[in-house]
């Protein structure tokens, strides 16, 4: 639509992961190291952690391309929700192999594929997104197919990648033994003020935009982008893309901070979602300050059976105060 009006050959916004539109931040650029050295080096397992939108996939579809430019085979998993069988299965079919009617018969023939093309000096590569909605059965699995060595090598190098819950998960007493055997991790982060000037400028290069790439986003606008999407790539390209058909449709050649305020107000995002406040106690603290109110309540249960002239409010202000303490 506006791609003529301000001199563009491609949308410079698009939120699919084009590894054309790549944009390499220095913590991108260190989670792909990480990942490529971690392959090359046989290092067994690499995890890498990102909020929803910081960009994992486009960097996992980089990865893929890389792989495929220099004739590694892999495997890339996208659906985590599979049980064991159908994980191998899975894993088996992406990688060409006939596929056994036996647990067993799966994990043996991968092994001697996998021992095949280590002799050969070629790598094998796992790729796992959306990790942290692997099972707690399936990441047991994951972690026996990292017994799959020679004495000197893992035969089949693992990366997964997902949200922070994999972190969280990885923590768990369940998986101990998987987490001792992560050679590299990293994590990525919304990008600051500065990197969102540098990407919003990157992909409109990349789309065809030349000197007026700097003008399209005035300084006091990306400051507003950042605002508004908190840094998040995915926001980022959504409040751009949003902006410029406003920019269009007014006929404008550069957005200003009011078409960003408005597209914005249209997405809603000038009302984040604030996490639930906690409570300041710990949970046997709530419980001891539970147990004193209960207390006191038998108590004055007692004073009125002593008592049956007791006043009647100071009984339901007893009652008030317990019930109250248990909502």
């Amino acid at each position: 639509m506006y791609k003529k009006f301000f001199g563009l050959t491609k949308n410079p916004f698009e939120i699919s992961p084009d590894p054309y539109f790549f944009y390499g931040s220095a913590q991108h650029n260190e989670a792909l190291a990480n990942i490529f050295y971690g392959i090359r080096a046989h290092k067994g397992f690499v995890v890498v952690t990102g909020e929803v939108g910081t960009g994992k996939t486009l960097l996992v579809r980089c990865l893929l391309d890389s792989l495929d430019r220099n004739q590694v085979a892999f495997s890339y998993v996208f659906n985590t929700r599979l049980n064991e069988e159908e994980f191998l299965r899975y894993i088996m079919q992406d990688l060409n192999l006939a596929v056994p009617n036996t647990k067993g018969e799966m994990l043996l023939q991968l092994n001697d594929y996998l021992i095949g093309r280590y002799r050969k000096g070629l790598t094998t590569v796992l790729i796992v997104d959306e990790a942290q909605n692997l099972s707690w059965e399936v990441l047991e699995e994951i972690r026996l197919l990292t017994n799959l060595e020679t004495t000197k090598d893992k035969l089949l190098q693992i990366v997964l990648i997902g949200q922070p819950e994999l972190d969280e998960k990885l923590e768990s007493y369940n998986v101990r033994q998987l987490k001792q055997r992560i050679a590299l991790r990293c994590k990525l982060n919304p990008l600051t003020e500065l990197e969102t000037r540098d990407y919003i400028v990157r992909r409109l290069q990349r789309a065809g935009a030349k000197n007026n790439a700097w003008s399209m986003f005035p300084d006091a606008v990306i400051k507003k982008v950042h605002q508004y999407s908190s840094g998040i790539p995915r926001l980022i390209n959504t409040v751009c893309e949003n902006s410029l058909i406003v920019a269009y449709a007014k006929q404008s050649a550069s957005v200003t901070t009011e078409m960003v305020e408005e597209v914005a107000k249209d997405l809603r995002l000038n009302q984040p979602v604030r996490p639930p406040i906690k409570s300041k106690m710990n949970g046997d603290e709530q419980e001891s300050k539970l147990l004193k109110r209960l207390v006191n309540l038998l108590h004055a249960l007692e004073k009125v059976d002593e008592n049956p002239g007791l006043a009647e409010e100071d009984t339901e202000i007893g009652r008030s105060k317990v019930t109250g303490g248990v909502r």
